[in-house]
C-alpha cells in the first residue's frame, strides 16, 4: 500500500501512466544487482530490497548507493526489486521472495505486530512522510485545517483506513465530502472548491503541468503525521541471522541519500530511468529539490542522528495517534515493530554540506 502514500511517480500523471504500463506488462518485478566486479561479486553479502513504487527519485538513496559502488564497499551485493500497483512487498518478503521492503509509514509495520506478522522496521530514511492535501490557491482553502471544508476531498479508497481516519481524530475531516481518486488531476483542476491527496515530490509538478497553476501544498508531517518514512522493513529472522549485513545495508543506504541529495546523482538518476522508461529528467529534479525544500530525508533527529534516525518518542506519538484514530487496536505492542539497534549512529554527517 504506497498506501498512506498514494505514491510518487508524478503520483498523479506519472503513476497514471505507469500504473497502465506495469498492469499491461503483469506488474513484473524488475531487478538489478550491484555495480561490482564478477570476481569481487563473489565475496560480497547477497542482500535484496523491494521498492514500494516504479523507480523515482524518492528512491534515490538507493539507486545511488548501487550506482556509485557504495554498497559494494560496504561488502554487500544488493539487488533492488521493484515496487508497483500490484507489487505486495511484506507479502513476497515474509514469503522469503525479497530480504527487506520498503513501506511508506509505520501502519503496516504496526499492523503487522497485530497480525502476528514476524517482521522489524531497521530505519526510516525519510524523517517526514511525504503525503500532502492540495487545493487551489485564493479559494478559501489556504490552511490545513480550512481543507475539511472543500467541496469535494479526492482521496484513494485504500487511504480511507489509514492517514485519513487520522483526519477526522485529528483534524475534523469527514467523510461525507470524499470523492474518489483515482490519480488523475483532472477533477482537481476543474473543482476550484476541492482537495486532493497526493505527494509532495510528484502530483504538484503534475497539477502544475497539467493545470497552469501552482497549487497549495500542505504535508502532513507538518501537522502532526510523524511517522517515520520510507522505512528498511526486514524478515525478523532474516535480521537475527544477519545483523552485520543489516547494519551494513542500513549505514550505506544513508550514505548513498546524502550521496544523492548533495553530490552527483547522475549515476543513480540513470538507473532510475533504466528501471522506469517513464521517468524524465524534469519530473526527478522536481522530486529532489522538493525532497530538499521540506527536508523530508535529512531534518529533524537526521541534523544530529544521521539520516535514518528513529526514536522511541516518536514511534509512540505516531502510535498513540493512530490507536486513537482507530487504525490500530488499543494496547498493541508496538514497540515489536521496530528496532533502533541500527540507527543513530551519525554515519554520513560529515557528508552534509557545512
Amino acid at each position: 500500500m504506497r498506501n498512506s502514500t498514494p505514491t510518487k511517480n508524478s503520483r498523479l500523471g506519472t503513476r497514471q501512466r505507469l500504473a497502465r504500463a506495469a498492469l499491461s506488462a503483469g506488474a513484473a518485478v524488475l531487478a538489478f544487482a550491484a555495480l561490482t566486479p564478477p570476481a569481487q561479486a563473489q565475496s560480497l553479502t547477497k542482500l535484496s530490497y523491494g521498492t514500494n513504487w516504479l523507480a523515482e527519485a524518492e528512491h534515490g538513496g538507493f539507486y545511488q548507493a548501487v550506482a556509485d559502488g557504495t554498497y559494494a564497499k560496504y561488502g554487500l551485493d544488493v539487488t533492488i526489486m521493484q515496487g508497483g500497483p500490484n507489487m505486495n512487498g511484506r507479502l513476497l518478503m515474509s514469503s522469503g521472495k525479497m530480504d527487506c521492503f520498503m513501506d511508506s509509514d509505520m501502519i503496516g509495520a504496526m499492523d503487522a505486530v497485530a497480525q502476528g506478522v514476524p517482521t522489524v522496521v531497521v530505519a526510516g530514511m525519510f524523517q517526514k512522510d511525504p503525503q500532502v492535501l492540495i487545493s487551489h490557491p485564493g479559494e478559501g482553502l489556504d490552511t490545513f485545517e480550512s481543507l475539511k471544508s472543500a467541496h469535494v476531498i479526492f482521496v484513494a479508497r485504500s487511504s480511507l483506513g489509514s492517514f485519513y481516519r487520522w483526519l477526522e481524530s485529528r483534524w475534523g475531516f469527514s467523510e461525507s465530502n470524499v470523492g474518489p481518486y483515482n490519480f488523475n488531476p483532472a477533477p482537481f483542476i476543474a473543482d476550484k472548491q476541492s482537495v486532493q491527496q497526493g505527494y509532495a515530490t510528484s502530483e504538484p509538478f503534475a497539477i502544475e503541468k497539467s493545470g497552469g497553476f501552482k497549487p497549495n501544498v500542505f504535508l502532513f508531517a507538518d501537522n502532526g503525521f510523524d511517522t517515520a518514512s520510507t522505512t528498511i522493513e526486514c524478515r525478523r529472522d532474516f535480521v537475527e541471522k544477519n545483523s552485520d549485513a543489516v547494519q551494513r545495508f542500513v549505514d550505506a543506504t544513508a550514505i548513498g541519500w546524502y550521496h544523492y541529495l548533495y553530490g552527483d546523482n547522475k549515476a543513480a538518476n540513470a538507473l532510475i530511468k533504466k528501471d522506469n522508461s517513464e521517468m524524465t529528467d524534469e519530473q526527478i529534479a522536481f522530486s529532489i529539490a522538493k525532497l530538499k525544500e521540506y527536508g523530508i530525508v535529512d531534518s529533524g533527529e537526521s541534523l544530529k542522528n544521521g539520516i535514518g534516525a528513529m526514536s522511541d518518542a516518536r514511534m509512540k506519538s505516531f502510535y498513540d495517534q493512530m490507536a486513537k484514530a482507530g487504525v490500530l487496536p488499543q494496547g498493541l505492542d508496538y514497540k515489536k515493530a521496530y528496532t533502533l539497534q541500527f540507527v543513530n549512529k551519525g554515519v554520513g554527517l560529515d557528508l552534509r554540506p557545512k
